[in-house]
């Protein structure tokens, strides 16, 4: 019985293949600061804040963290919104749910569509106010 060399590597080749796992891509982060100059309109108060987020394409799932202070009470609403330039205004993406005192922290596993957005620089966060029901401050997610 024969064997060559190309037949006993094919199985340690498919091994190494299946033992190394799917590729994944680096998980890409996110920030901005808050700011109720970014709303559209714009206002004069005194709140800020920032969010710092990260994205992992493989799994499709962002993961932020949203702290702020000096708003003129307390927050009422906070989402994501896209897609949209700074300055331009765009519908609900994400709402954050549970307590929307500082920080915020949660995750949300996106759609291919809403990833493009995001990577594209198309989405805001603003949290709301009763004193600013359209949104006390904002701001636009960049990548770092």
């Amino acid at each position: 019985m024969r064997i060559t060399l190309a037949r006993l590597a094919l199985p340690l080749v498919a091994f190494a293949l299946f033992a190394a796992g799917p590729a994944r891509a680096a998980s890409e982060k996110f920030e901005t600061q808050l700011k109720g100059g970014d709303e559209v309109p714009a206002n004069d108060t005194s709140g800020k804040g920032k969010v710092e987020a990260s994205y992992d394409p493989g799994t499709m799932k962002l993961t932020y963290t949203v702290t702020y202070s000096g708003l003129t009470g307390p927050a009422t609403a906070a989402h994501f919104h896209g897609p949209a330039k700074p300055g331009e205004n765009a519908g609900p993406v994400i709402t954050l749910s549970g307590s929307l005192d500082s920080p915020i922290k949660g995750e949300a596993t996106l759609t291919a569509a809403q990833a493009k957005d995001l990577e594209s620089g198309m989405w805001y966060l603003n949290v709301h106010t009763g004193a600013h029901p359209s949104g006390e401050i904002r701001g636009q997610l960049m990548k770092k």
